[in-house]
C-alpha cells in the first residue's frame, strides 16, 4: 500500500514537472555521482540516451565558455551556505553547435542544522525564447539610447547654429538681443553698471570694392578674433550685430572702464596686417567704437542702450574714424585718433 501510495505520488510529480516545463536532476554530493540525469534537457540538445553525459564534471563541457565560472560559482555559494538555493542562467551547446540558454533552480536535501546534506536536487528548465527577447530589448534600447545621443548631438549643433553667426562663430544678433535684455535686468535688479561696444570696421566697403567679398571676410574674422579675445569668459557677450559691426556686452563695468576697453580694441585692431589676396596682398585695419552704459534706475531697455552706443558709433566715424567715442562722457585722452586709412590705394568717404 505504501509503495502504491510512493509510486502515485511520482507520477504526480512526473505530471507536475511535465506540465511545468521542468527536467528534474540530482546529484551526489558524496560520489560527485549523477543520480537522475536531466535527460529532456540533453534529447532537447539533440543528444541521444547513449550519448548522455553521466558525470558531473563531464556536464561542464557543455556549458558556454563566458558562463562556466559563473555556474560554478552558484554551486559553491549554496554548497558553502553562502544562498539559501543554488540559480543560474547559463548556455548549453546542442549537438548542433547552437547555444540553448537554460536555468537551474535547486537546493541541498537530507541535511541538518548538524549533518550537511548529501544531495543536491533541482530542475533545468529551457529560457531561451525569453533571453532572446531580452536581447532584442536590449539591442532595441541600445539602438533608442545610441539615437537619442546622436538627437541630443543634433540638437546641440542646431542650437549652436542657431545662436551664432556662421561665419565668425561669434554670437549672432538674435542671441545677442536676448542675452542682452537679461544682462540689462541684471543690472537693474543688483545695480551694477553694464556698458555695451559697437565696434564697426572702418572703409570695408573697399576692401569688398577692391578685392572681393571673401577677402571682406577675411577682415571680418581678423576683427572678430580680436574682439572675441577680449572677452571674459561667462561674462561678457560678443556678437556680429551685422555686416561688419560688432556689439561687446560688459556686464559689471561702468563708463571710464568701457572706455579703456574700447581704446585697447581699437588699438590692438589697428595693428592688424590682413592677407586679402592669393598673391599675399595686406590691407591695414581699424576700427571705430561707441561706448554707452546702463545704470539702474535709468529706464533704458537693453535696446535703447544698443541705439545709444550705436549713435556713440557715428560720433566717432565723424571725427576721422579709427576712434572711439563715448555716449556719456567726452572722449578720454587719446581716445580719438586720427584716421589710419586702409592701404587700399584710393581711400574714399565710405563708412
Amino acid at each position: 500500500m505504501a509503495m502504491g501510495e510512493a509510486d502515485l505520488n511520482k507520477e504526480r510529480l512526473e505530471l507536475a514537472l511535465e506540465a511545468a516545463g521542468l527536467d528534474l536532476w540530482e546529484n551526489d554530493l558524496i560520489t560527485g555521482n549523477v543520480t537522475r540525469k536531466a535527460t529532456k534537457t540533453f534529447e532537447e540538445l539533440g543528444f541521444t540516451e547513449d550519448e548522455i553525459v553521466s558525470g558531473v564534471q563531464d556536464i561542464y563541457g557543455l556549458f558556454h565558455p563566458d558562463d562556466i565560472d559563473t555556474v560554478r560559482r552558484a554551486v559553491a555559494d549554496h554548497l558553502t551556505g553562502v544562498t539559501p538555493q543554488y540559480r543560474c542562467e547559463f548556455r548549453l551547446r546542442s549537438k548542433s553547435g547552437e547555444w540553448i540558454w537554460f536555468a537551474n533552480y535547486g537546493r541541498i536535501m537530507d541535511g541538518h542544522s548538524e549533518t550537511p546534506g548529501k544531495r543536491l536536487i533541482g530542475v533545468t528548465f529551457n529560457i531561451h525564447d525569453r533571453k532572446c527577447r531580452e536581447t532584442e530589448i536590449a539591442q532595441i534600447n541600445q539602438q533608442l539610447t545610441e539615437q537619442n545621443r546622436l538627437l541630443q548631438q543634433l540638437n546641440a549643433t542646431l542650437e549652436r547654429l542657431a545662436a551664432n553667426d556662421s561665419l565668425t562663430g561669434l554670437s549672432n544678433r538674435r542671441t545677442l538681443m536676448e542675452l542682452g535684455a537679461k544682462e540689462a535686468k541684471r543690472t537693474e535688479r543688483f545695480g551694477h553698471p553694464m556698458s555695451l561696444l559697437v565696434a564697426d570696421i572702418d572703409l570695408f566697403k573697399s576692401v569688398n570694392d577692391m578685392y572681393g567679398h571673401l577677402a571682406g571676410d577675411r577682415v571680418i574674422c581678423a576683427v572678430a578674433q580680436v574682439c572675441a579675445a577680449r572677452k571674459r569668459s561667462g561674462v561678457d557677450i560678443v556678437a556680429r550685430f551685422g555686416g561688419e559691426e560688432f556689439v561687446i556686452v560688459l556686464p559689471e563695468t561702468d563708463g571710464p572702464s568701457a572706455l579703456q576697453v574700447a581704446e585697447s580694441l581699437r588699438r590692438e585692431v589697428e595693428t592688424l596686417l590682413v592677407c586679402v589676396g592669393d598673391e599675399g596682398q595686406e590691407v591695414a585695419v581699424t576700427v571705430s567704437i561707441g561706448v554707452a552704459t546702463l545704470h539702474q534706475g535709468s529706464g533704458m531697455s537693453f535696446e535703447e542702450l544698443v541705439n545709444r552706443a550705436d549713435q556713440a558709433l557715428y560720433q566717432a566715424k565723424g571725427t576721422g574714424r579709427n576712434a572711439v567715442y563715448c555716449a556719456d562722457m567726452p572722449p578720454a585722452e587719446g581716445g580719438v585718433v586720427e584716421q589710419v586709412p586702409l592701404d587700399l590705394g584710393g581711400g574714399g568717404s565710405q563708412p
